[in-house]
């Protein structure tokens, strides 16, 4: 390799690393504390046989989420924004009205997973919340979107430390792969459930206005997509990945040693490896769990402020300061505040508060994902970077199961 084509690779590598950011993050937030508790309920009660539906899964987080990165790069506006101007100001108000609920819903989720992580390690949550509380809402009112996104790379990363956990269990992985191919389990009410959420938690109704936001937070121009595009791939696969190896930690110790005491969150989880994979597995989970719980606690309420005032014309963004945002930082303090603040509350009902989020979110998912298709596929909105028709096949087909799926959740849930 010649000097100067050695200069040029180097060059587009580091133009990749400056450019990455939305779809590592995207993706990377969807491992949150209900994600979590979902893959390693599915590894403690089957072992590996749930594995397959990881795959499925990540051609639905790809698709959506190219579709996302492409219109928020043609279009420079947010999802939320698009869909006031094409569905109407009445249609937009009940969708998020509905939206904001929910993931007022899925905030509290979040701190009881720092609550949960931090009792591993004997801390209150009394002390644990609200000085993750406070550090959150520093970060993002202090804060600039730079810094901001390096941390949410670094917490990324950390979320790695479940391959720890996986192969302190001894995973066989020959059955692993046996599992993966040809997948044994009772056909049940509560399997199917199961099967269900494994596919579903990959995609939530919020993560496609952040992901669109964040994108233009991050200025990018259609020169720019294809480097956008491994930055989704790479997000997509580090989702997918993470979520393998919470199974494959699950299913090689409290499913094989055939764990007694039900999983009802990853806090259980975390404190049942102890015994069977050691301390250090135990306490790496947990480690896990409270970064994935604190990342998820702020990119929540950030993405929630921002759709909602992008869809009623308000200003909103990290890198404005409140006086030029008022609207979204009051916004975003009074959701974290709401999720922080209810989860402190004794005996407060969280099982819930959990089921009844995911019921709204599988309601509103098929309007957010039909609206996205409809925008997505306007040439006076997208120009020629509409959809090709393998795109439209692939996309309505995952809309059709996504429904379905959600439907059926919905209707085993009541």
């Amino acid at each position: 390799m010649s000097s100067l084509t050695r200069r040029s690779f180097i060059g587009r590598i580091l133009f990749f690393f400056a450019l990455v950011g939305p779809g590592i993050i995207t993706g990377s937030v969807d491992n949150d504390a209900g994600g979590i508790t979902t893959y390693s309920v599915a590894g403690a009660t089957y072992g590996y046989n749930l594995i397959w539906t990881l795959i499925p899964s990540f051609f639905v987080l790809l698709i959506v989420q190219e579709m996302n990165a492409r219109m928020g790069i043609v279009t420079g506006k947010g999802l939320a924004d698009l869909i006031r101007e094409n569905a109407g100001v009445k249609i937009t108000f009940f969708i998020f009205v509905g939206l904001l609920v929910a993931d007022v819903g899925n905030t509290m989720t979040e701190f009881a997973g720092v609550a949960g992580s931090m009792q591993i390690f004997h801390v209150s949550k009394y002390i644990s919340i609200p000085i993750v509380a406070f550090a959150v809402w520093l970060l993002v009112v202090k804060g600039s979107y730079g810094v901001a996104e390096k941390i949410f790379l670094v917490f990324s990363a950390a979320l790695l430390s479940y391959v720890v956990s996986a192969i302190a269990g001894k995973p066989q992985w020959g059955a692993i792969g046996s599992a993966t191919v040809h997948p044994h389990f009772p056909v049940t009410l509560n399997s199917v459930s199961l099967v269900i959420g494994l596919v579903g938690t990959t995609i939530a109704p919020w993560m496609q206005f952040y992901m669109q936001s964040a994108v233009i937070e991050k200025k990018l121009r259609i020169e720019d997509y294809k480097y956008t595009l491994i930055d989704v791939v790479v997000g997509c696969v580090a989702t997918v990945a993470v979520a393998f190896f919470i199974m494959v930690a699950c299913g090689s110790t409290l499913f094989v040693h055939g764990h007694g005491t039900p999983i009802h969150d990853a806090k259980d989880a975390a404190m049942a490896l102890k015994p069977l994979a050691g301390a250090m597995a135990s306490q790496i989970f947990a480690v896990g769990l409270f970064v994935a719980s604190v990342f998820s606690a702020t990119i929540l309420p950030v993405a929630t402020a921002f759709y909602v005032c992008e869809a009623f014309g308000f200003e909103a963004g990290i890198e404005r300061k409140w006086k030029e945002a008022p609207q979204f930082y009051i916004l975003y303090t009074v959701i974290l505040a709401l999720g922080a603040g209810i989860i402190l509350i004794p005996h407060a009902p969280l099982i819930t508060i959990t089921l009844w989020s995911q019921q709204v979110n599988g309601i509103l998912l098929p309007v957010v994902l039909i609206s996205m298709m409809l925008l997505v596929n306007n040439r006076e909105i997208m120009g020629k970077y509409t959809n090709k028709r393998w795109m439209n096949v692939i996309g309505w087909a995952t809309i059709v199961v996504l429904v379905s799926l959600s439907l059926v959740l919905i209707g085993l849930s009541l």
